[in-house]
C-alpha cells in the first residue's frame, strides 16, 4: 500500500488518481472507473476498519501464512493443499489450512469432514481437527445441507473472509495455508488485503500443462506482483497419468459398444508375463510440447517447484505423501521463509 494523502491508502494495483480508499469518493471518482478494487472501496465503511486489528492481534500467533491459488478451476488446487497441510503435519508443525472458496468448498469433503460444524468458545470459533496438529476451517461447515448453493455478491463474502481472520482460534501454529477461489476475484483482493497487513508469505500457484490453463496462470502471477505478494512457485498438477498395469482397467471396442475385458486381460499378463503387472504405465494427458509450467516459469522469472502426476485412487493418495520429490521441492521453499 502508499500513502494516498486524506484519501488514506491506495493499493498497488489501483488505477492513476486513486483517491484512496479511505476517501468519501472511493469506487466512485472518474479515476475509479475500471479498477479491480472499485467495488470494495465503494461498498466499504469510511474510516479506521476495527477489524484490522482483530486480524493483526489473531495472525500474531501464526508464524507463517501461505496462499494456494489458481487461474482456472480444476487444476487440483484444493487438493494440493491439502497434500501440502498433510506434508506440514507429518513433519511435526502445527498447521491450519482455511479453505475461503466460499462458493465451492471442497476440503471438507476431501479430508472427510463432511458433516462437521463450527463451536464456537470464548477464544473464538474452533477448527475441526482432522489430524491433532492439523486443523481446518471452511464455510463447508456453516452449510445445513452439502449441496446447497452459495448465491453471496462480493461484500458478503468478503464479510465472512475477515470474520475467519480474526475469528477462527487457531492457537500458536506454523503454518496456515489458504486454499483461495479460482481467478482473481474480490476474495484475492479481501484476503490479500487483510493478510498482507499481518504479513503474508507468498503464494503457490497450481496449474495443469495445457495452454489454457497456463495464459490465466500467467495472469495469477502478474496479480501477485502488482499487489505485492511474492510467488513461492509454480506447481504443475495432472502432469500425466501414472498406474501400475494391475490397475488399469480394459475395454474391448465392438460396434456396439466397448466391452469390459480387464478380468481377461490381467489373467493373461499373470499368466505370460507377470512382471509386468507391477510396472507402472505413463501417458500424457494434456500437450506438453510446448513446455509447460517449467517453461513459463523460466519466461516469468519465477519458481517452477515441480509436477504431480494423476495417479490412481485418489482417497488413499492424499495423506500419503507419494509425491516426494515434489513436495520435498516445496518444503524446502516454505523452510527458507523467515521464522
Amino acid at each position: 500500500m502508499e500513502n494516498g494523502g486524506d484519501g488514506g491508502g491506495v493499493p498497488e494495483n489501483a488505477n492513476e488518481h486513486c483517491p484512496g480508499t479511505q476517501s468519501e469518493t472511493a469506487g466512485k471518482a472518474e479515476a475509479c472507473a475500471g479498477c479491480p478494487n472499485q467495488q470494495i472501496c465503494a461498498t466499504a465503511p469510511k474510516g479506521p476498519d476495527p477489524d484490522l486489528l482483530a486480524i493483526i492481534e489473531r495472525m500474531n500467533t501464526v508464524k507463517h501464512k501461505i496462499l494456494v491459488l489458481s487461474g482456472k478451476g480444476g487444476v487440483g488446487k484444493s487438493t494440493f493443499s491439502a497434500q501440502l497441510s498433510f506434508a506440514l503435519a507429518e513433519m511435526d508443525y502445527q498447521v491450519g489450512l482455511l479453505d475461503i472458496d466460499i462458493c465451492g468448498p471442497s476440503i471438507p469433503k476431501m479430508l472427510g469432514l463432511e458433516g462437521q460444524g463450527i463451536h464456537q468458545s470464548n477464544l473464538g470459533w474452533q477448527p475441526v481437527y482432522v489430524e491433532s496438529n492439523l486443523g481446518v476451517m471452511s464455510i463447508g461447515f456453516m452449510l445445513p445441507n452439502q449441496d446447497d448453493a452459495v448465491i453471496w455478491r462480493g461484500p458478503r463474502k468478503n464479510g465472512l473472509i475477515k470474520q475467519f481472520l480474526k475469528d477462527v482460534d487457531w492457537g500458536d501454529i506454523d503454518y496456515l495455508v489458504v486454499d483461495a477461489p479460482p481467478g482473481t476475484s474480490d476474495e484475492h483482493i479481501s484476503i490479500v488485503q487483510y493478510l498482507q497487513i499481518a504479513g503474508i508469505d507468498g503464494a503457490i500457484i497450481v496449474t495443469t500443462p495445457q495452454q489454457v490453463s497456463l495464459i490465466d496462470v500467467r495472469k495469477e502471477i502478474n496479480f501477485c506482483k502488482k499487489v505485492g505478494v511474492p510467488v513461492l512457485g509454480v506447481v504443475e498438477n495432472m502432469s500425466g497419468l501414472r498406474q501400475t498395469i494391475s490397475g488399469l482397467r480394459f475395454v474391448k471396442p465392438s460396434e456396439s459398444g466397448d466391452i469390459d475385458a480387464t478380468e481377461w486381460a490381467l489373467n493373461y499378463i499373470k499368466d505370460n508375463a507377470p512382471e509386468l503387472l507391477s510396472v507402472v504405465a505413463c501417458s500424457e494427458i494434456f500437450d506438453s510440447s510446448k513446455g509447460g509450467a517449467e517453461k513459463m516459469c523460466h519466461e516469468m522469472g519465477v519458481p517452477f517447484l515441480g509436477k504431480v502426476p494423476l495417479i490412481h485412487s485418489f482417497a488413499r493418495q492424499l495423506k500419503r505423501e507419494d509425491h516426494a520429490s515434489l513436495m520435498r521441492s516445496v518444503l524446502q521453499v516454505l523452510q527458507l521463509l523467515k521464522r
